[in-house]
């Protein structure tokens, strides 16, 4: 996730001027000639722009072209099963002019990667009915490469069709396991109410390999029959072409066409106007997943879960009908400005139909925003637990909620309770707003700096924390693992420089030390050319930040104090992962005074290492994470049933032991605050969040450590 787009000194503002400025030009050029394509509009406002705006601007060449290609056949057919390896050296001969094209306003690239891939598409649609069509055995000893980035693309169509035997008869193959597993249960359960002298429970009769596999095959193809319905308009192509090109600039500058827009608004603020429906789609209807409590659909009531919606209707207007779409495009009908009414026909669970009339409001995400809760330890301590799942903010100035505004009153109750230690979990935590980590750092220091912002004209601006008063200054632990990136990054770092607490998780955090601007790419269009609104918008690296020693986060990450093994950990999911990433460096350190009661690093760490080395749960989770990464590696499946699965057993008693750890480990006690427990009382739907808030982190190994940890500090 993004770092904010903020506004620092005047760069926000020059940023978006030479944005703007680049379009014009662009459009002046246009005007000579010819009125403009939207692909023209769309790709040459991206390129203008960004050669104008972004951190590290690429020049329209060769290689700028060659990146474009790469990421564009990467995308295009990630699983190289469409494509022959003729189309891709046909492509080939184009991967050289793309900055050409772009600078001439023609996509020829675009054109004709889109035309062969809907070519192949059509041909593979019908390789797969045929293929579908007749029985798969599963005896021969035989194997499938699963791994796509090992993968080549076909020589020729024989070869093609050889590819699509083996990947269909092995997404058929793991139906028939599934089945063939739950027919297993089946007999289970039978054979455990015979020993109790209980009837059997009602089942439906065996079937053989071969009815399974009548089965299977039918769920594959109705599979890949919706796969095939749901082909990207020219639209959709439009917009993936944008994204990729925006891309290779760095992996955090992205087109968001309108619909993206809001889901990344609704992530980063918590906020949306809709009715507050969860969508999924099944065997061609679009069904109510989940309802979000305190949204219009949840206090008009008449919406339930499993509720299938067959058409939708703006106000009085004709409905339509959604039937055989997918949730993505019905959700596009489905939201709309607050106030707005919106007319849902949906089929009720006991087969009637009903037209619901919802008027749209802002939906709250609640499971966005900070919450805390006491760990009472059986030595008597009480330890305050902290979560925060993103840097949320009121980025539109529409009375949303600012997460460090949020935290500073979860740490006065959590102070008002008495607690004599902090752990603050940002795991998971994919960042957000900077001025939000910048205020959010001042809470658990005194005044001073707390990252640095440099640009791309090589100015540096330092981010002071104002506010001399801290907040909590008591012992505190930030947990984060390999998804915590950006402001939670800024934070942790912040919070490592100054000494004042323990970073404690996996051994390195994301890597994602860039900071982000959003422009409304529609800001930018002449009047002259409003027809083609609503364009998207551009998110993309106008700065990076460096920690207050001159160290960047950018790439590296923030290196934890104290390491702990944990089940993500095997997962090659960083910023160096990325495709394009900015690199590391360092700038000069600003001017900081750490924390004066600094914890005593050497002695937490060295007994929390014996307490790990002594505690088995965490030994066999370190033994775990050593086989999946060995597992990982392991990407060639067998295709013979009997090999299938035992292969899938021995997977299955990985999972299985990581269960049972978490069901040995030795439980925290959790409480409410006293400051919630009346609004919980009157409440259904805040009582169901505090109960989802603490679930499963009673046995979390990784908390009770750093429960551990906060107890040495006293």
């Amino acid at each position: 996730m993004a770092a904010t787009p903020l506004k620092i000194g005047s760069y926000a503002g020059l940023a978006a001027a030479l944005f703007g400025l680049a379009s014009y030009r662009f459009y002046e050029r246009q005007a000579a000639q010819e009125p403009p394509t939207k692909e023209q509009v769309l790709v040459g406002t991206i390129v203008q722009g960004l050669s104008q705006a972004h951190y590290q601007p690429e020049r329209l060449d060769d290689a700028f072209s060659k990146r474009v290609f790469d990421l564009s056949l990467k995308r295009l057919d990630y699983r190289k099963k469409f494509l022959l390896q003729p189309d891709v050296t046909r492509l080939a001969q184009l991967q050289t002019d793309i900055d050409d094209e772009t600078k001439r306003g023609t996509h020829e690239f675009l054109d004709l990667s889109t035309k062969l891939l809907a070519e192949r598409t059509k041909q593979v649609q019908a390789l797969t009915r045929e293929l579908l069509a007749q029985p798969f055995t599963f005896d021969a000893d035989e194997t499938i490469q699963t791994d796509f980035e090992q993968a080549s693309f076909a020589a020729t169509a024989a070869e093609q069709r050889e590819q699509w035997r083996k990947l269909l008869k092995y997404e058929t193959l793991v139906r028939v396991a599934e089945l063939l597993d739950e027919q297993d249960k089946r007999r289970d359960r039978a054979r455990v109410a015979s020993l109790h002298h209980l009837p059997p429970p009602a089942a439906p009769a065996d079937r053989t390999v071969a009815q399974l596999e009548v089965a299977a095959r039918q769920r594959v193809r109705a599979y890949y029959d919706e796969q095939f319905a749901d082909q990207p308009n020219a639209e959709e192509v439009l917009a993936r072409y944008a994204n990729t090109l925006a891309n290779t600039y760095d992996p955090h500058t992205d087109y968001l066409a309108p619909q993206r827009k809001e889901d990344f608004d609704y992530q980063l603020t918590g906020r949306m106007d809709g009715i507050g429906a969860l969508l999924h789609e099944r065997d061609g209807l679009i069904y109510i997943e989940d309802i979000v409590p305190g949204s219009a659909a949840y206090r008009q009531g008449e919406l339930k879960k499993g509720d299938a919606i067959l058409r939708v209707a703006q106000g009085a207007a004709e409905p339509v009908s959604i039937e055989g779409w997918h949730a993505n495009k019905a959700v596009t009908l489905i939201r709309g400005k607050k106030g707005t009414e919106v007319r849902l026909t949906v089929k009720k669970t006991d087969g009637s139909t009903k037209v619901v009339a919802l008027t749209r409001d802002v939906v709250v995400n609640e499971a966005t925003y900070a919450q805390s809760a006491v760990i009472n330890d059986p030595s008597g301590l009480k330890i305050g637990y902290l979560r925060l799942p993103v840097f949320y903010a009121d980025f539109n100035g529409e009375g949303g909620r600012s997460s460090a505004a949020d935290v500073q009153k979860e740490l006065a109750k959590l102070t008002a309770e008495g607690v004599q230690g902090i752990v603050f979990d940002l795991r998971e935590n994919g960042g957000g707003s900077l001025r939000d980590a910048v205020e959010m750092a001042g809470l658990f220091l005194p005044s001073g700096p707390v990252v640095q912002v440099h640009d791309s004209r090589g100015t540096t601006t330092v981010l002071n924390d104002r506010d001399p008063r801290v907040q909590y200054a008591g012992p505190l632990v930030v947990l984060v693992n390999k998804h915590s990136a950006s402001a939670s990054e800024i934070v942790a770092a912040a919070i490592q420089d100054y000494k004042r607490g323990l970073i404690m998780g996996t051994t390195s955090t994301y890597g994602k030390g860039t900071v982000q601007r959003i422009i409304d790419l529609d800001a930018t269009l002449p009047a002259t050319l409003g027809a083609y609104k609503p364009l998207g918008s551009l998110k993309f690296t106008m700065q990076k930040f460096y920690r207050v020693t001159g160290s960047s986060t950018q790439f590296k990450g923030v290196a934890s104090d104290i390491v702990l093994p944990d089940v993500a950990s095997y997962l090659d999911e960083g910023e160096k992962d990325a495709d394009y990433p900015l690199k590391w460096d360092e700038i000069k350190s600003a001017s900081y005074h750490p924390w004066d009661n600094q914890p005593d690093y050497a002695k937490l760490e060295a007994n929390s290492k014996a307490r790990v080395a002594a505690n088995p749960s965490l030994q066999q989770l370190a033994a775990i994470v050593q086989r999946l990464r060995k597992r990982q590696a392991e990407t060639v499946v067998p295709l013979q049933l009997a090999k299938y699965r035992a292969w899938q057993r021995q997977l299955q008693a990985e999972s299985d032991k990581y269960e049972a750890l978490q069901a040995t480990a030795k439980p925290l006690n959790f409480s409410q605050l006293a400051a919630d427990r009346q609004a919980l009382q009157n409440d259904s739907a805040l009582t169901k969040r505090a109960m989802r808030f603490t679930r499963g982190l009673d046995k979390d190994l990784t908390l009770g450590e750093a429960v551990a940890v906060l107890k040495d500090e006293q």
